[in-house]
């Protein structure tokens, strides 16, 4: 059962993941047509039925004031390092701000990664050269046009629209 349907702009672009009664309302209202539907969940009402859209496409070009960078939080975190301690890879629980903030480190996606409970506590207030450690991972700001589905289950249908050229 689909949970979502993954909206494109005219000119393919993806958007963003709509539910799946506000995709249904967008079809009907014939501002948008079905480019993947669901053969297996069919939608009807008194007059008509239709297979769910997994994947529509908006009509008219929709022009969209992206923002610059995706924010950061707990959860891009966690998705963009994997889940690992960037220090020992093992399953990473608190965030931890390589240059600590009390020594001017700010709180931005270059300066933050995921970390494990024992690493964070060793690491303290402490700078990477002043205990010898490395990072795993060069830490960066997320970009792509995938990110704006991070956190949720991607439907395979909507992999072909999602992938970055």
């Amino acid at each position: 059962m689909a949970t979502g349907t993954l909206l494109l702009n005219a000119t393919w672009e993806p958007l963003r993941v709509v539910s799946l009664s506000r995709g249904v309302s967008l079809v009907i209202a014939g501002k948008a047509e079905i480019i993947e539907e669901d053969d297996e969940e069919v939608l009807r009402s008194e007059r008509m039925a239709m297979a769910a859209p997994r994947v529509i496409r908006l009509k008219k070009f929709v022009k969209v004031p992206y923002r610059a960078q995706l924010p950061l939080t707990r959860k891009n975190l966690v998705a963009r390092d994997h889940g690992k301690c960037a220090y020992c890879g093992r399953s990473g629980t608190t965030i931890d701000h390589i240059v600590p903030r009390s020594k001017g480190g700010r709180h931005e996606w270059t300066n933050v990664a995921l970390c494990c409970s024992p690493c964070n506590q060793k690491k303290g207030d402490q700078t990477l050269d002043s205990l010898g450690w490395e990072l795993r991972v060069t830490p960066k700001a997320p970009h792509g046009l995938v990110w704006f589905v991070v956190g949720l289950q991607v439907d395979p249908a909507w992999e072909p629209y999602l992938a970055v050229s």
